[in-house]
Order: structure tokens, then sequence, then C-alpha cells
């Protein structure tokens, strides 16, 4: 059993630890936007095809005391890399710095590089090539003020890239913090499931493939693993052969937009992802949208307002409040905002707090109880 990493955006850490137990993984424990666990090749190969919440799988390889760039040097250019590629392979390096000595992670990640092509021009007389796009082999350096740890990245590219979503309407919202939002909401596929201003239709889509039942990387086209020395592709072809963790249930999954480019773009998105037809996309308005009758979870994702002005801004936000309040008596619903004076125009009150990102913007994700206007626990709070 060796050591492996579980990378993840803020918030989502105790998630993906339930996760990899869900799984079978060894010694699991939550870090900051991390999980470390234990596992052999075949829990390397099944957490990076099963799991939602993960941005990536590391493989660590060596730690070691680096004080200044030539320790960083020295110390990648002693490691075996023969054993992890050859010089007819291409690289590409990462870096991460949780250093004050250290500004620059691209030059360390170039001092990374010299190191390892110097050692193989030295044994081999030739040496393997940078391509940043996509590489073989991808090393991910986590940098402090004296020690360097060294990984590989057996993802490849990021697993929030799922491969069903080949449009994109404005700002897309990462599958894994979308996979996130529905999970931390504790929705089920037996509830209904609501998602207004959709977009580019991941967060329905998600909710899709969890009904279904298929892992987070069903739709990928390959990982990083699968370029390695030591790649067993009979190991996961089985993997991918095994029994789904949850049988497919059906689910009432419902998403509307008025901007027509992104029901576009959703219908494209649903078609790749299988689910055309099987979940509701509707050109409307959120205040105009007719849902039959029925109650179940709402979450939405509403513009922060980087394009809007502040009184535009704040109309929109009240009159989602009050459709919330009109229209969805019975529901639970989650709003996922990164800006919180808009969020006060709701006007109902906050069940639940969560403090999450969406890329470098701080955002909030909140939950409100709605009951009819008679029930104490609904009321409007004062937006000043």
């Amino acid at each position: 059993m060796k050591d492996l990493i579980a990378t993840t955006l803020y918030g989502l850490e105790a998630l993906l630890a339930e996760e990899l137990t869900g799984l079978g993984a060894g010694s699991v424990r939550a870090h900051n936007r991390a999980v470390s666990f234990s596992g052999d090749k075949k829990m390397m190969y099944r957490a990076n095809y099963h799991l939602r919440t993960a941005l990536r799988i590391l493989k660590p390889l060596r730690a070691f005391p680096a004080r200044n760039e030539e320790d960083i040097y020295k110390g990648i250019r002693d490691m075996a890399w023969e054993g992890v590629m050859g010089p007819e392979n291409t690289l590409a390096v990462e870096t991460v710095l949780v250093s004050s000595r250290y500004k620059h992670s691209g030059y360390i990640s170039q001092k990374v590089k010299d190191g390892i092509v110097d050692r193989f021009r030295d044994r081999m007389g030739k040496r393997p090539s940078v391509d940043l796009k996509d590489p073989d082999v991808r090393i991910h350096i986590h940098l402090g003020d004296t020690h360097c740890n060294v990984s590989l990245d057996s993802s490849g590219e990021s697993l929030h890239k799922r491969g069903y979503r080949t449009q994109a309407y404005k700002a897309p919202l990462n599958e894994v913090l979308a996979a996130g939002l529905i999970r931390l909401s504790g929705w089920e596929p037996d509830k209904r499931l609501v998602n207004p201003m959709c977009g580019s239709g991941t967060l329905a889509i998600e909710a899709g493939i969890i009904a279904r039942g298929l892992p987070g990387g069903y739709f990928r086209p390959g990982f990083g693993f699968q370029a390695w020395k030591d790649y067993e592709p009979e190991l996961f072809e089985a993997i991918r052969k095994e029994r789904f963790l949850r049988e497919y249930r059906d689910s009432e999954i419902m998403a509307c937009d008025l901007a027509f480019p992104a029901i576009r773009a959703a219908q494209q998105n649903l078609a790749r992802a299988g689910l055309l037809g099987k979940i509701e996309l509707v050109k409307s308005d959120f205040e105009s949208w007719q849902l039959s009758p029925g109650t179940g979870t709402i979450i939405m994702n509403p513009p922060y307002g980087e394009r809007m002005e502040k009184t535009d801004l704040q109309a929109l936000y009240k009159n989602i409040g009050d459709t919330l309040k009109k229209n969805f008596s019975g529901y639970e619903a989650w709003i996922f905002s990164g800006n919180p004076d808009a969020m006060k125009y709701v006007g109902l009150k906050t069940s639940r707090k969560l403090a999450l990102y969406n890329g470098p913007i701080r955002c909030k994700y909140h939950q409100y109880e709605l009951y009819d206007g008679s029930r104490k626990k609904f009321h409007r709070d004062d937006p000043v």
C-alpha cells in the first residue's frame, strides 16, 4: 500500500474523504484542499475513475530538504527518473509554493525540468522534451521554505474536465464544484432537483450522472497514468467494468435559462452525457417558469454582478427571493454566490451558510427552508 493524495477545492475536503472511504481507501485523512489516503495501483486507478470531488490524484515520489534553488536542482537530478519515464517521453512540471522564500513558481518548475533532463542527457545522451499541453508525465512540486515534495500526477488533465462539456456559456461552473454543491445540499436522486439559471447545464448534468450511477470519469478520454511505464491496461479495463456504486434511479431533474445560447450549449452537453430528454430543459426566466406541482431541492448559481449595474443586480436577487417565496413553498433552496451584498436582497432567512470558492472568488452557499408566509421560520431580512 502506498501513500496517495487527492486534491480538491476548499470546503469539499470532507466530501472527498467520504468518497474515498466508500471506495475502500485506507488511512483517509482530510487536509486543506486535499485528502491523503493509502492504496495500491488499483485504488489509484479507481480513485481517478470514480471520484466526483477530486481534482487530481498525486503519487508522492520523494521529499527532500531544499533551502535554495541548487538544493532543488540537485535533489531532482538525484532521483531515478529513468524508472518513471524515458527520453522519448514528454513532461510538464507544476509547482505550488507554500513559502515566503520563493516567489516565482515558473522559475522553480524550470529548475526541476533542468534537473530531470540533465540526468537523462548525462546517462543516456538523450533527453525528454517539454509539452505543457499534453505531456506523457506530469510532475507536481509542493515547495515550502525548507522542504520539497515531488509527486507524479496520475490524473493528467484535472479531473473536473469530465469529457461531456463540449460547449460553454459565459463562465461555466467547475464540474467538481457542481458535484460538491449537489452533495452539500443533501439531494438524493429520489427527490426533484430544480436548477434555475442553468447556464451550460453543468450542475444539472452532474446530478444526472449521479442519478445514473456513472463514475465521475466515465466520459473522459483518458488519464495521466495511462502513459506511465508501469501502466496495466487490463487492470484499468477491469475497473471500468466494475459494477457502479449506485444503481440507476429515475430522477426528476429540471433546468432553465433565459438566454438562448445557454440553452443551446446545455442541449449539446446533455446530448454528450446521454441525458438529452432525461433532464427537462426550458428556455425561461426563473420568475415565469411553470413547474408541475411538487417539492424538492433548488440549487442555483446566479450572476455575481461583474457585468451588471448594481441596481440591476439588487433587483435580480430581490426577484429571486420573491419567486422562491411565491412559487416554491415546501422546497429547500440553495443559492451559491460570490456577492455577499447582493445576497442581502434575497430577503429570506438563511438556515445555513457554507464557505466555498469559485476559482479565486470567495463564495457562500446559502440554504433556505421555504415555508408559506404564515410560518414564523420564514421572514424577510432587512437588506440594508
